[in-house]
């Protein structure tokens, strides 16, 4: 095969990953003792287990001889890559981190950073907790302190009606229970 069908490009490739979601200008990167320990752990993860061992295995392909067709280099080496530009993008993350931890929190009759929410639209309830950037996992109730909805939720209390932006328009809803847990 003819290398030019296999030669990955040597251009330094942006350290923000497709979809990270952008940070609002001059904000610190929030983020919940549950989320920063599992960024961290997916940090440790890829730099004291994968890396190394993906490293050995490109060295013993490099030792095979030919390069050019070699399967185990080629693909080892694109994901060092990957590896490296996710290392790199959790570095940046967890240095700018501020983690808040949502039972210390002061006025708790106010929704706040690390709230767990019970809001209804008049026909279902919902439980959402405003999370970080990174932690955010709408099928699991965590919304991104940034998200239309958590922004309109931000310092309401129980019994408000808040009424936000939506894909489908403008909704209402009301909020039943505050929590910190």
């Amino acid at each position: 095969m003819n290398k030019a069908f296999v030669k990955e490009s040597d251009a330094e490739e942006e350290d923000d990953l497709p979809g990270a979601p952008p940070l609002p200008a001059g904000t610190r990167n929030y983020m919940t003792k549950r989320g920063h320990a599992a960024m961290r752990a997916e940090f440790e993860q890829l730099v004291k287990v994968e890396r190394p061992n993906l490293v050995q295995v490109v060295a013993w392909a490099a030792s095979n001889g030919d390069r050019s067709e070699n399967g185990d280099y080629i693909y080892g080496k694109k994901r060092l890559r990957e590896i490296d530009r996710r290392i790199r993008y959790l570095t940046k993350r967890l240095e700018n981190a501020e983690v808040v931890d949502p039972a210390t929190q002061q006025g708790l009759d106010q929704v706040f950073f690390g709230a767990t929410v019970a809001v209804d639209d008049g026909e279902a309830e919902a439980t959402y907790q405003i999370v970080g950037v990174d932690e955010a996992n709408a099928g699991e109730g965590r919304i991104s302190w940034i998200s239309p909805l958590a922004r309109a939720l931000l310092k309401a209390r129980e019994g408000d009606t808040v009424r936000f932006q939506s894909p489908v328009g403008v909704r209402a809803l009301e909020v039943v229970e505050i929590s910190y847990k």
